[in-house]
């Protein structure tokens, strides 16, 4: 390779490194590493593993117009919308919320049981104490199943969609059902009762909340903020702007037209999303993906030490509890099959 080569591809991976650390940063938070570490090194049983569907979308860097058409979907609902308006503090510490929620999700999805359940509980705990009047007089609690139910559903509908638009795969009708069904399981935890298993119940329990849905001023300005002031420099709103419109299009229209993001005919506006929208959201998050990857952000390692540890142990478990079946072999027998299967666990690579 020509020296003239050299350093330009040099200095494309120095720019690519900066920038995923920048975008890890924003994410996760400065001590995402820590973080990181801490889900993938803890060793025992997950709720979920790599064989799971959760993991391959969660995973995914179609997340990010995920996340923000759940916020938007989200503040369709007055009191869940109040909640958000009153108590989370998102234009004050926009990036700290972000940082906790992808914790949430990271922890939930990929941490072992027991961390997973701590993390469920904290969060269960802090919404008891989450309480108020909306605007129009009712009163409501984060801790309310029903309004649970409509956060999880509006956000598990969320993910599937820019999943099936923007990701990296696309799930069919089996793994759809898989994923609504995985996503329920970490809700239950919370307190959400009748939580749709199935992709087919989950687009009927969304349906079945559009006669409590209002475009609220509250709706209004978060919208505004999300999508027209985000907290961002100038230099990074391009980005930004290209996974907002992929969100957007990926919204159904019912939801457009009360959040006001919607002002032209049907079939025109399926035109536009079909040019202009979808094709922002999947250039912007096909760039995040190529980031993302970056061995200086990437989990991928951790992933496969955590599972290596993991398979380790359980060999070591079933070799102790043959061990101690077989009473009239000697300690050195023993000794010397451990040895042997540890040799062996290390050869195949778990």
């Amino acid at each position: 390779m020509a020296t003239g080569e050299r350093v330009a591809r040099d200095e494309l991976a120095r720019l690519r490194t900066h920038a995923a650390l920048s975008l890890r940063q924003r994410i996760a938070g400065e001590d995402a590493d820590r973080r990181a570490d801490r889900i993938w090194g803890e060793v025992g049983e997950r709720w979920f593993g790599p064989d799971d569907v959760i993991w391959q979308v969660h995973a995914d860097t179609s997340m990010f117009s995920g996340g923000l058409r759940a916020l938007l979907l989200q503040s369709l609902h007055p009191l869940a919308m109040a909640g958000v308006a009153e108590h989370s503090g998102y234009k004050g510490d926009p990036w700290g919320r972000l940082q906790r929620t992808s914790h949430y999700i990271a922890t939930t999805t990929y941490g072992t049981a027991r961390r997973a359940q701590a993390m469920v509980d904290g969060v269960r705990n802090l919404h008891e104490r989450v309480v108020g009047v909306a605007p129009d007089g009712r009163r409501y609690a984060a801790s309310d199943p029903h309004l649970l139910r409509w956060v999880h559903v509006a956000e598990a509908d969320s993910f599937v969609a820019t999943y099936q638009a923007f990701g990296a795969g696309r799930l069919g009708e089996r793994e759809l059902d898989e994923y609504t069904a995985q996503a329920a399981r970490v809700s239950a935890e919370l307190g959400v009762a009748d939580l749709p298993r199935t992709y087919a119940d989950l687009r009927a329990t969304l349906d079945a909340y559009r006669p409590e849905l209002r475009r609220t001023p509250a709706a209004v300005e978060a919208a505004r903020f999300l999508l027209l002031t985000p907290p961002l420099g100038w230099s990074s709103r391009p980005g930004y702007w290209m996974l907002a419109a992929g969100a957007i299009a990926t919204l159904p229209g019912w939801a457009r037209r009360m959040l006001g993001l919607s002002v032209l005919p049907p079939p025109l506006e399926a035109g536009v999303d079909l040019v202009l929208g979808r094709p922002a959201g999947r250039g912007a998050t096909a760039v995040a993906r190529w980031l993302m990857s970056d061995p200086a952000v990437s989990n991928e390692s951790r992933s496969q030490a955590a599972q290596s540890a993991q398979a380790a142990q359980s060999a070591q478990s079933a070799l102790g509890s043959r061990d101690r079946t077989a009473p009239d072999r000697t300690a050195p027998d023993l000794t010397a099959e451990r040895d042997a299967k540890q040799r062996d666990t290390t050869q195949m690579g778990l």
